[in-house]
């Protein structure tokens, strides 16, 4: 009963500040709220069980990924550029896009085979370097190299976009 009264916590606190991610103007604000968002993410990763997976979010993302984004940050020149909204119904269309999200949700989770599986007839998985590195490098091979590619894509955009133009 009290993991559930935690996952309920660190899942609103993760939903919150992910919102807060895409709704704040400020950059380095949004950064803090990713922050945030990420360790909830750790701790929900900690509520299953999976302690190294925890640790990995908080040494990845929190340590490494988050400072890349603010070396981006301070790299642009914030102030000079426009800051222009992609939505243009502004906070409107943030409530919009999420009330469209969690109709999606409720229908998929309706509709799929998960909402009928018992938690008995769960597999218990440990959690081990061993085992995460055969399903990684066995089962889900595609997706890590899906996820590798858009990475790599990632990372020459922030090059690109961090390049000073030549006059």
């Amino acid at each position: 009963m009290t993991e559930q009264i935690f996952f309920f916590i660190f899942a609103a606190l993760a939903v919150g500040s992910a919102i807060a991610v895409v709704s704040l103007r400020n950059p380095v604000h949004s950064v803090i709220s990713l922050m945030v968002c990420f360790l909830q993410m750790a701790a929900l990763f900690v509520l299953l069980r999976s302690p190294f997976i925890a640790v990995v979010q908080v040494f990845v993302y929190v340590g490494a990924v988050l400072v890349l984004f603010l070396f981006v940050i301070m790299m642009l020149d914030i102030h000079k550029a426009s800051m222009e909204r992609f939505v243009s119904g502004g906070q409107l269309g943030v409530i919009g896009l999420l009330v469209v999200l969690v109709i999606e949700m409720v229908l998929i989770v309706s509709k799929s085979k998960l909402a009928g599986i018992s938690v008995a007839s769960v597999t218990h998985l440990d959690g081990s370097v061993r085992e995460i590195g055969e399903a990684l490098f066995t089962k889900y091979i595609l997706p890590f190299e899906v996820v590798s590619f858009i990475l790599l894509v990632a990372l020459l955009g922030a090059i690109v976009m961090g390049r000073k133009e030549v006059k």
